[in-house]
This record gives structure tokens, C-alpha cells and sequence, in this order.
């Protein structure tokens, strides 16, 4: 592997957004934070600063709040039409793409990844999840349903459903595809017709933050979208207990998760969802072919650092082909170009922070004190910018840390197996139920497992597949409900049923 320099340039929207502190998006203003701090956001490929944003806590959110429940109950927003509520996701759509090099840009030097993906993957992604969602403002549909009533002999009735959006949300989103995660958030509860108070990951609000100025430019009613960025255990503490938001969805660890719920129940009991960690089995049979397999699961777990919930962590090779998957493997994180995400070589950027750098680094020191083995990578890549090398473990088992644990970096714990109809107990021997994946040409077989595997998305000769209209969503401690797809709409809107005599 090899280490780029650091080198780069960006464009004039991305300097001009850069170049004052950033405010909080409150009822269509911008506006100071009540406590007047701001906090440093870092370039995590040299840990230098880059912009300074609004610390937003307690009363912020309060005002948020107010403004997300005007808009929802007495603003323009409740009277306009299913089509016009479509229309605006649409236009949203559109100014993000003719702006799409600077949300790239912005990206890259807030997250660390390289501007090549962010290019590919994180803003054409969002953009169409925003378009996805404007074609469903029109399809939110009720039903008419005949009943009959046993009591009630000889009358007749007519029953049908509404669909109507569940009120004000809090949303709080993290930082490993923060554009992306802001449109997973915002599509669906807009399409449906909620206001939204939108907290950022303070690792990453550049991008969330300038997504609100195309709000504003789209025309979005006054308070719809409000957006404050600041720290968990402030502003996302605060949004996630407070008593008039309706409704949160929260996107990071299961950890935090527990609270997050602990926090709704005990305040009105609002309603949840979340989506949270992974240790996600990839499974690779004798029969698979290996010209696939084997990019496939470096791909699973080197894509974006590692830093991907859905990372193929656990990577389950039949012993008669381990040797030769966990070569390949190797090899290919050994020929990664790991720099910052401005060089175009740059495979691989840096960890989002020094304190994810610190994670990361104990879990391999521990790896290594429990037995682990690390054939390629294992340890930090210089002193500047948080980079760690890919790295391949073997000689790990069930118990390990590294193994059990969600690592979150550029790390695989790498196991033989030999028996294939024991494969699936093992890879579902873990708290968590993301994501999986399976490797063979046994299309019956590929089938029959993805049936065993307690996941919410099973890929089959492929990894890291995702499209608008696919629902994503975990299992166990994973999480509880999807986003994307038309399930994500159900967790965004509440069903009246309406009973009528004649």
C-alpha cells in the first residue's frame, strides 16, 4: 500500500460556504447559536481546521422544535398538495446535482473519502433518493375495507384508512455518509408530509448544513426542515427526549440507540426508529467464483474506510479455498492507495477522527494480545491525518474482541469452515443482524441460506449493492425498522381507520 501526498483544491461554492462560520438553519433563518459557541470541524486527513460551526443544545433544539410544530400544524405546509410536496423533493433533487461537485467536494474534506467516491457514490445516491421519494408523495394511499360487525345485524357501513404523516421528527444522522444519511432522513418523512428538526454528526455537518441552503433555494415553507448541528450528548440528547417531536429516527451505534430509546420512552413515548451497528458475515463457498469473490470481500470491508455498518467484517472462507480468498485478499489491501481523498490515485482515505483512529488501534492491540494475526496492515500509517492501514486478521475465533465487536475501521477477521450447512449458525452467532452475504455458484444453496442468515439485506455474489427502492434496515440489535424502499414511508405516517354508518 502507499500513502499519498496531501495535495488539494477546491472549488469556488465549496471555498465561499467554507470561508464564514456556519449558523443553524431555525424557521428559514439562519441563526446563532443561543450560547454563542462555535466549534472546530477538521479535515481528517491532517487534522487541521477547516471550518467553524454553531454548537446548537438545549434551547436551540427547543426553538427548532417550535418552529418544525408551526409549520406541521398551522403553517403552508399541512395545506399543500401530495403533488406539490413531490415537486419540491424533485427541485431539491435537481439543485443538488447541478451542485454536485462541490457536495463532493465538501464531503471529502469533511469525512476523509475519497472525492472519487463521493463523486460516484454519495451524492448521485442522494440525489436519487430525493426523486425516488417525490414520486411517492402522490401514492401515500388509504383503503376501503367492508366490514361486518356481529352485533350490529342489517347495518351497513362504510370503513376506510387514511395515511397521514406522523407530525413533527427529529432526526439525527451520522457521520460515514453524512449527505447520504441526510437524504435517507429527510426523503421520506418530506414525502410524507412531516416536519423535520435535523441534527447533523458534529465529526460532519458541512454537508448537511449546505444542503439547507438548497432548501431555502427550492422553497420549502418556513420551518419544515430545521437543521442544528452540535453534539450528542447535547443537542441529540435534547431532540431525542424532547416532549412535542412526534417521532426520531437515528442512524449510528447500538449503544447509543439504547439511549436514544430510553430517552423517547421516558419523555412521550414517541415513536422510533434506528438504524445501528453490524458485524456482517461474508461467506465464501469452494465452489464461488473466486475472480468475483475475491474483490468482493475486500470490498465489503475496505470500501469507505470500513466505515460502513453493513462492513463485511467476518469473512468465512470453506478451508479449501481460504488460503488462496485470504491471499487475494491481502494482496489487495498490500496494492491500496491510502492518502487523502483529494488525490485521484487515493483508494482509501483517513478515519473520520483521532478518537475513531484511538478505537480502531485498541482494537487491533487487543486483537493482537488475544491471538490475532494480522498478514497484511495492523497498525496506524504515519503521524498526521488519522489513517490506518488496511488490515487482514487470521488465527481469530468466536470470544475475540475483534471478532465479536463492531470495529468500525478497515479491519477483517478472516475463519475457515468446513461444513456447510453448519455456516449459517455461526454467521448468525452475533448480536447484531445487518447485512450479509453469499459467495457460490449453488444458486439453490445461495437461496436456501439467504433464507437462514438473520439479516436485513443478503447479497449474493455481490456486496455493498444499494438502490432507493431497496429497503435497509437491520435485525436484533441492528435496529428496528428500513430505510429506503416503501417500508420507509410506512414509519413516517399513521393509518385512521374511519367508520361511517349509512
Amino acid at each position: 500500500m502507499s500513502v499519498t501526498a496531501e495535495k488539494f483544491q477546491i472549488s469556488e461554492g465549496g471555498a465561499r460556504f467554507l470561508a464564514s462560520p456556519r449558523n443553524m438553519l431555525i424557521g428559514n433563518e439562519w441563526t446563532a447559536p443561543a450560547s454563542n459557541r462555535y466549534f472546530d470541524v477538521e479535515n481528517p486527513a491532517s487534522g487541521e481546521v477547516i471550518a467553524h460551526v454553531a454548537e446548537g443544545a438545549k434551547e436551540d433544539i427547543d426553538g427548532a422544535v417550535r418552529a418544525a410544530r408551526r409549520a406541521f400544524e398551522s403553517g403552508s405546509w399541512p395545506r399543500m398538495s401530495a403533488s406539490e410536496r413531490g415537486r419540491l423533493l424533485w427541485k431539491l433533487a435537481d439543485l443538488l446535482e447541478d451542485r454536485a461537485q462541490e457536495f463532493a467536494e465538501l464531503e471529502t474534506l469533511d469525512n476523509g473519502k475519497p472525492l472519487t467516491v463521493s463523486k460516484a457514490v454519495d451524492v448521485p445516491l442522494a440525489v436519487d433518493l430525493f426523486r425516488y421519494m417525490a414520486g411517492w408523495a402522490t401514492k401515500l394511499e388509504g383503503s376501503t375495507i367492508p366490514v361486518s360487525v356481529p352485533y350490529a345485524q342489517g347495518a351497513e357501513f362504510l370503513a376506510y384508512t387514511l395515511r397521514e404523516p406522523v407530525g413533527v421528527v427529529g432526526q439525527i444522522i451520522p457521520w460515514n455518509f453524512p449527505l447520504l444519511m441526510a437524504a435517507w432522513k429527510l426523503g421520506p418523512a418530506l414525502a410524507s408530509g412531516c416536519t423535520v428538526v435535523l441534527k447533523p454528526a458534529e465529526q460532519t455537518p458541512l454537508s448537511a448544513l449546505h444542503l439547507g441552503e438548497l432548501i431555502l433555494q427550492a422553497g420549502y415553507p418556513e420551518g419544515v426542515v430545521n437543521i442544528v448541528p452540535g453534539f450528542g450528548e447535547t443537542a441529540g440528547a435534547a431532540l431525542a427526549a424532547h416532549p412535542d417531536v412526534d417521532k426520531v429516527a437515528f442512524t449510528g451505534s447500538t449503544e447509543v440507540g439504547k439511549l436514544i430509546v430510553k430517552a423517547a420512552g421516558e419523555s412521550n413515548l414517541k415513536k422510533v426508529t434506528l438504524e445501528l451497528g453490524g458485524k456482517s458475515p461474508n461467506i465464501v463457498f469452494a465452489d464461488a467464483d473466486l475472480k468475483a469473490a475475491v474483490p468482493g470481500a475486500a470490498n465489503a470491508i475496505f470500501f469507505n474506510h470500513g466505515q460502513c455498518c453493513c462492513a463485511g467484517s467476518r469473512l468465512y472462507v470453506h478451508r479449501s479455498v481460504f488460503d488462496q480468498v485470504i491471499d487475494g485478499v491481502a494482496e489487495r489491501a498490500k496494492q491500496m492507495s491510502v492518502g487523502q481523498g483529494f488525490d485521484p490515485q487515493s483508494e482509501m482515505g483517513p478515519l473520520v477522527s483521532h478518537d475513531q483512529l484511538t478505537c480502531v488501534c485498541s482494537y487491533l492491540e487487543q486483537g493482537s494480545r488475544e491471538g490475532a494475526r494480522a498478514i497484511v496492515g495492523g497498525k496506524r500509517i504515519g503521524d498526521r491525518g488519522y489513517f490506518v492501514e488496511p488490515t487482514v486478521l487470521v488465527d481469530t475465533q468466536p470470544g475475540m474482541k475483534v471478532v465479536d465487536e463492531e470495529i468500525f475501521g478497515p479491519v477483517v477477521t478472516a475463519m475457515p469452515f468446513d461444513d456447510p450447512d453448519e455456516i449459517a449458525a455461526v454467521a448468525n452467532d452475533t448480536i447484531y443482524g445487518l447485512a450479509a452475504a453469499v459467495w457460490t455458484k449453488d444458486i439453490s444453496m445461495a437461496h436456501k441460506l439467504a433464507r437462514r442468515l438473520k439479516a436485513g439485506s443478503v447479497w449474493i455474489n455481490c456486496y455493498n449493492v444499494f438502490d432507493a427502492a431497496l429497503p435497509f434496515g437491520g435485525y436484533k440489535q441492528s435496529g428496528w425498522g428500513r430505510e429506503m424502499g416503501r417500508a420507509a414511508l410506512d414509519l413516517y405516517t399513521e393509518i385512521k381507520a374511519v367508520t361511517i354508518q349509512l
